[in-house]
């Protein structure tokens, strides 16, 4: 501005036009200029930008330079702004021109901030060299699509991954961020791309990270053992730093952009129809010209350089479960899984076991070996036991049952089988009738089944139907026979000694 006034002579217009000014900021300045003497062109030319600013922006009233103000301790600013989520920097500079009245404006005072943070090397960012099939970055959209299912409107959840390298894209729709929607869309994204990278790099998902920790994080038992089947590692960011997975964000961007706003104005009555509708969208994507100066799209640079670099998939599928390591088992032996109680063998009770739960299926393991398996049941608070799991005495009170008892009282006689058929009769509830019976049958193996047929006999004869009345004629000593008396005979006055018994 001031070569174009006093070198070239050009005119307040000419000027504006030329370095685009206002007219208030041309005057300002040049009412600057000519107060600090800087009149002719000479006096400017050898003067460095520090320079001329310090002659330009001096205070009138003291003559001091502007910067000579007082200014706040930035590195304390900063921390200030990282340990309480609620401050801002609008805040900070009312508290700073409360104690300094003639400290700088606002603006300026934001301007100082981020002049002393680029000074730091803050704000920049490290730029990464990704290598073909090194990693998978991994995010969930964070817009949702909505879908009629069942006549109720559900947001539906969309998964999306990324190779850094050629920038191929897998997205689809999942119903949750949960631990089985979140392990199968990995399984699903595998297969598309048909191998699998050197590592996967999450964020601090609940369903991927139980404890986050940059160092040593704590992995889900679950996403760690779908790592261990496919031969790779994970590598979580740190928390809240999105630019640690730098793809994975623009991946998202993109499907935001070229994937979900072109199906805005549709309407989907099912996750399978969204996801259908999602698959050309996506392809198209990963077929558009990629941005200067890369050359040729995400698939074929995916085909040409990255796919034959990916490790190859496990022979046998990876089924999608949940583990839940170290669950106590109770003293009935039985464990619990998703609100249902399953069975385990005996001996194992009150150690601890790991359960592994998919749709269809939990199993039981102990110390790497499998103890138990059975079919997953929808009933909370239910029990599945399987009889060889049960000491020889608890199966024998399993297999009490009516028809049980009906058979081994047939096994030892008819009267026998008689009485036990009246007393499962003439009880009210079952297990009544099913105790009694029991005690009656019982009794054969004490005294044996030919006493205890008599014994029945005599208890239908009387008319009582009770195991103790059967108990207490086999208990009851044998009396014997009497002779028939012999007429005029001692035994005629039921003496049966004789009379000289007496003398």
């Amino acid at each position: 501005m001031l070569r174009l006034r006093y070198d070239l002579a050009m005119s307040y217009s000419q000027i504006r036009r030329s370095c685009g000014l206002s007219n208030g900021t041309l005057n300002g300045l040049l009412a600057r200029a000519e107060k600090a003497g800087l009149t002719r062109w000479e006096q400017v030319r050898d003067l460095s930008e520090e320079a001329l600013e310090r002659r330009l922006f001096q205070r009138a009233d003291d003559g001091q330079w502007l910067e000579e103000r007082p200014l706040p301790d930035w590195a304390e600013v900063e921390r200030d702004l990282r340990r309480h989520k609620h401050l801002t920097l609008k805040l900070v500079w009312g508290e700073y021109i409360e104690a300094n009245p003639g400290g700088y404006g606002f603006s300026q005072f934001c301007d100082y901030f981020r002049r002393w943070r680029r000074e730091q090397g803050r704000g920049v960012t490290l730029r990464q060299e990704h290598r073909p099939g090194e990693a998978l970055q991994v995010d969930y959209a964070g817009d949702t699509v909505v879908v009629m299912d069942g006549g109720q409107a559900r947001e539906a959840q969309i998964f999306v991954v990324c190779l850094p390298f050629s920038g191929l894209i897998y997205t689809e729709a999942t119903w949750t961020q949960q631990l089985e929607d979140w392990l199968a869309s990995h399984v699903r994204a595998f297969n598309f791309l048909g191998g699998v990278p050197g590592a996967l790099v999450p964020d601090n998902l609940k369903s991927g990270v139980t404890k986050a920790n940059f160092f040593d994080p704590v992995l889900n038992a679950s996403y760690y053992e779908l790592a261990r089947h496919y031969g790779t590692a994970i590598l979580p960011t740190r928390v809240r730093k999105p630019r640690d997975k730098p793809a994975a964000e623009n991946a998202v961007l993109q499907v935001e952009r070229w994937v979900l706003a072109p199906l805005r104005h549709q309407t989907f009555f099912s996750l399978g129809e969204l996801n259908a509708a999602m698959m050309p969208l996506r392809e198209a994507l990963n077929n558009r010209p990629l941005s200067p100066p890369r050359e040729g799209t995400r698939r074929s640079v995916f085909e040409a350089e990255e796919r034959a670099l990916l490790r190859p998939l496990p022979s046998d599928p990876y089924v999608v479960g949940q583990w839940d390591l170290g669950r106590t088992v109770g003293a009935d032996y039985h464990v619990i899984a998703d609100g249902h109680y399953y069975s385990v063998p005996c001996a194992l009770a009150r150690s601890r076991v790991d359960v592994f739960t998919t749709a269809t299926l939990v199993t039981i393991f102990q110390r790497g070996e499998r103890v138990a398996s059975h079919p997953r049941s929808p009933i909370k608070g239910g029990h599945t036991t399987l009889p060889e799991h049960m000491p020889p005495g608890h199966r024998a009170v399993l297999e009490r049952t009516p028809e049980r008892m009906r058979a081994e009282a047939a096994g030892i006689g008819v009267a026998t089988a008689t009485y036990v058929d009246r007393l499962l009769a003439s009880r009210r509830h079952v297990e009544q009738g099913v105790r009694a019976a029991y005690g009656v049958v019982r009794l054969a193996a004490k005294y044996g089944a030919m006493a205890l047929e008599k014994a029945c006999e005599r208890a239908l004869a009387a008319g009582v139907l009770s195991p103790r009345f059967v108990e207490g004629l086999l208990k009851a000593p044998t009396r014997p026979v009497l002779p028939e008396p012999i007429e005029g005979g001692p035994g005629e006055h039921g003496n049966v000694r004789g009379s000289g018994y007496y003398h």
